[in-house]
C-alpha cells in the first residue's frame, strides 16, 4: 500500500485529554456535565469520520490493485469486489450503481485528468505527492490600518462556506486511517476565516416591515487582545416569501474521468437526490453534463417528476476529459429557454473544478461567467473531492456568477446545504451586497477586518452600482468581525505623517455619545439594477463588558482560523482556551454543527503540534 507514514506524529486519539480537559471542570452548557458534553462531541465527530472511513476503505483497495500492477477498476468496478471491501468496512457504502462491463476496458482508458494514470505508470513512486495538486487563491491576511490614512473599510458580502467544510475534511479524514494517516497538510490559502465564521447560524434581529435585512451590532473587549475592542456586525436577510417561489434550475454536472471517486460523482448523485426532494410542480429542472463534450440529458422536467429526474441523475457515469466551458454555455442556453419571470433562475455546477479543455484559466473563466450573469441567471457551485480539486476555479465562478459556493465533503454536508438550508442556498434575497464601515479618527486610532481578504474593494466602489458585490440567500446570516483600536489604547498603529489638515482633538473615549464608526450596507433586489443604502452608527454607548453567545462563538471560530494560519494577530488565543470557552455554549448539546466544531478544535491542536 502506497501511503505516507505519519503515524509517528498524528495519532489522533479521540479523547477529551487531547485538550487537557479537567475531570473536575463542573457543569457546562446548562444542566449537562463535562462527561456528557464530551460524549456528545465524540459522537458527532465520529459520524463525519464514518463517511470518510467507508470511502477510504474502497480507495485503499483501488490503490493496492494499481500498486500490484492490476487493473484500475474505478469505484464503479469496485461494486464487483464488495466482499474484498467488506473487511475494510466499506461494503455498505452505496457506490455508483452502474458497473463497467470489463475492468480491462477501464484500464485502457487514458484520462490524464483522472488523477490515477500515475498509479499505472509509477506504481513504485509516491502517489500522494504527485496526485495532490489542489489549487487555492492566495490569501494575504489583513493587518491594522490607521483611520487617519484610511477611514473606510469596504468589501463585498460573502456567505460562501466552502472553506469550512473543506477544512473539516482535511482535519477529520485522517482519523479514517487510525494511527497511519495518509495526510497532505493544510494550505494557509485554503483557510478563509470569514467562511468559517459564516458557516454557523446566529440569532440576529429579523428584518422588519419592508426592510431587506435585520441588523445586529455588538461591541465588547477583544478576547485575545487586551488593548483592542471587538466589533461584530451581523445581518439576517428576510425570509422567503411564499408567493415568490418558483425555480428554473439547471444542474450542470461534471462527468469527466476525474469524477469517478467515491466522494465525487456518487456523492453528487446523493446531493441532487436531497435537493430534488425539495422541489415541486412550480419548479423546472434540467440536467446538462460535460466531459469531452456537453450533453443535455433532461430538459424542462417539472419539479414533482422526481422519478424522472432521479433516473437521469443515477444513470450518469464518469468518463472523458473536462470541457467545462462548453457545459457552462449549454447550461445557460437551457436556463434562458426555460426562464421564469419573477422566479428564481439558477445554474448549479457540480464538479471538482478540474477544467482541462477550452477556457480554463482564472481570467478566462471570470470573463466568461461575468458575461453570462448579465442574463439574470444566478450561478452556484457545489465542489466535490480532493487531490486535483481546484478551489480557485470554483470561487471565481461563484463570485463572478452572482452565486454561492459550497464544498460537499459528505452526505451530512449535502443535507445541510441542500435540505436544511435549501431556501438560503437556492433563493437570493439580495444581490451585489456590499459593506462599508467608516471609522471616526477622533475616537478610533485603527482597525483590522478579520477575513474577507479576497472580497476587499476600493472605497469608491461602494456607491458604484456597476461593481459586483456578494449575494445573500433568503434567511441567511452574514457575520463581520473587526478588531478596533480606540484612541485611548496604548496599542501602536503605524501612521503616515502629513503636513496638511488640522489635527482633530481626541475624544479619548470619554464622551460615550460620540460615534466610533458607522456601518453602511448597500444591496440590490434580485430583479433590480439600482442599489439601496442603509446606515447604522455605533458609539461607546454600545460597549458591553461581556460577549453575548453569538459574539463569543464567532470570535472563537475566528481565533481558531488565526491559529491555524499562524497569524501574528492571534494574540493570547490558544486552542485550549477556545475549547473551554465554547464548550459552555448553551447550544452544544442540541446543535450538531457546534459540537462538530469542538471536535475539530481537538484535531486542530493535534495538527499544529505535528
Amino acid at each position: 500500500m502506497m501511503k505516507r507514514n505519519l503515524g509517528f506524529v498524528l495519532s489522533f486519539i479521540l479523547t477529551a485529554e487531547a485538550l487537557c480537559v479537567s475531570a473536575g471542570a463542573g457543569v457546562r452548557a446548562g444542566k449537562y456535565s463535562d462527561s456528557e458534553i464530551e460524549k456528545r462531541i465524540d459522537e458527532v465527530g465520529e459520524q463525519y469520520i464514518d463517511f470518510y472511513r467507508r470511502g477510504r476503505g474502497a480507495l485503499e483497495l483501488e490503490m493496492d490493485s494499481a500498486a500490484a500492477g492490476g487493473p484500475l477498476l474505478g469505484f464503479n468496478g469496485l461494486q464487483k469486489n464488495a466482499s474484498a471491501v467488506a473487511e475494510d468496512g466499506a461494503a455498505d457504502y452505496a457506490f455508483d450503481d452502474a458497473v463497467y462491463e470489463e475492468a480491462a476496458e477501464y484500464e485502457a482508458y487514458e484520462a490524464p485528468d483522472s488523477g490515477y494514470e500515475l498509479l499505472r505508470t509509477q506504481s513504485g513512486g509516491d502517489f500522494g505527492e504527485a496526485y495532490h495538486t489542489e489549487e487555492y487563491a492566495g490569501v494575504e491576511e489583513s493587518g491594522f490600518i490607521s483611520t487617519k490614512t484610511q477611514p473606510f473599510s469596504t468589501f463585498g458580502a460573502d456567505v460562501d462556506t466552502a472553506s469550512y467544510s473543506s477544512l473539516r475534511r482535511k482535519l477529520l479524514e485522517p482519523y479514517a486511517y487510525g494511527d497511519d494517516p495518509y495526510y497532505y497538510g493544510i494550505d494557509d490559502s485554503a483557510i478563509r476565516v470569514e467562511e468559517m465564521i459564516n458557516y454557523f447560524p446566529y440569532s440576529y434581529n429579523q428584518a422588519e416591515d419592508d426592510e431587506k435585512f435585520g441588523v445586529t451590532t455588538a461591541l465588547c473587549p477583544c478576547p485575545w487582545n487586551g488593548d483592542t475592542l471587538l466589533l461584530k456586525v451581523g445581518i439576517r436577510a428576510e425570509d422567503l416569501k411564499e408567493e415568490l417561489r418558483g425555480s428554473n434550475i439547471v444542474f450542470l454536472i461534471d462527468t469527466s474521468g476525474s469524477m469517478f471517486d467515491f466522494d465525487k460523482l456518487p456523492l453528487v448523485k446523493k446531493s441532487l437526490e436531497i435537493l430534488t426532494d425539495n422541489l415541486d410542480e412550480r419548479d423546472s429542472v434540467s440536467i446538462v453534463t460535460y466531459a469531452g463534450s456537453e450533453e443535455v440529458i433532461l430538459e424542462g422536467a417539472s419539479g414533482d417528476e422526481k422519478e424522472r429526474i432521479l433516473s437521469a441523475v443515477n444513470g450518469l457515469e464518469a468518463w472523458g476529459s473536462t470541457y467545462g466551458e462548453g457545459g457552462i454555455n449549454k447550461a445557460y442556453e437551457i436556463a434562458e429557454k426555460h426562464y421564469i419571470d419573477g422566479g428564481n433562475n439558477r445554474v448549479i455546477l457540480c464538479t471538482d473544478g478540474d477544467f482541462n479543455v477550452g477556457t480554463s484559466s482564472e481570467a478566462g473563466l471570470k470573463e466568461l461567467i461575468s458575461r453570462k450573469r448579465q442574463s439574470g441567471i444566478f450561478f452556484s457551485c457545489l465542489g466535490f473531492g480532493e487531490g486535483n480539486y481546484s478551489d480557485t476555479t470554483m470561487e471565481t465562478l461563484a463570485d463572478n456568477g452572482n452565486g454561492n459556493y459550497f464544498y460537499i465533503d459528505c452526505e451530512r454536508e449535502a443535507d445541510r446545504a441542500l435540505n436544511k438550508e435549501f431556501f438560503s442556498t437556492v433563493y437570493t434575497a439580495a444581490k451585489d451586497t456590499k459593506f462599508q464601515v467608516e471609522f471616526n479618527p477622533a475616537t478610533v486610532k485603527g482597525y483590522r477586518l478579520i477575513g474577507y481578504e479576497n472580497r476587499r474593494m476600493a472605497a469608491e466602489d461602494f456607491a458604484d452600482d456597476t461593481k459586483d458585490g456578494g449575494e445573500v440567500g433568503a434567511g441567511q446570516c452574514v457575520t463581520v468581525l473587526y478588531e478596533v483600536v480606540p484612541v485611548s489604547s496604548g496599542f501602536e498603529i503605524p501612521e503616515v505623517p502629513s503636513r496638511y489638515g488640522k489635527e482633530e482633538e481626541s475624544a479619548d473615549g470619554k464622551d460615550a455619545n460620540i460615534e466610533l464608526l458607522s456601518v453602511s450596507i448597500r444591496y440590490k433586489d434580485p430583479g433590480s439594477d439600482e442599489s439601496v443604502l442603509r446606515e447604522y452608527p455605533v458609539s461607546m454607548n454600545d460597549l458591553k463588558e461581556e460577549m453575548d453567545a453569538d459574539t463569543s462563538w464567532a470570535a472563537g471560530v475566528a481565533q481558531a482560523g488565526m491559529l491555524l494560519r499562524d497569524s501574528k494577530y492571534a494574540g493570547t488565543s490558544t486552542f485550549d482556551g477556545i475549547y473551554q470557552r465554547l464548550k459552555e455554549d448553551p447550544e452544544i448539546m442540541d446543535n450538531d454543527y457546534k459540537a462538530e466544531f469542538l471536535f475539530m478544535l481537538r484535531a486542530m491542536k493535534k495538527y499544529k503540534a505535528a
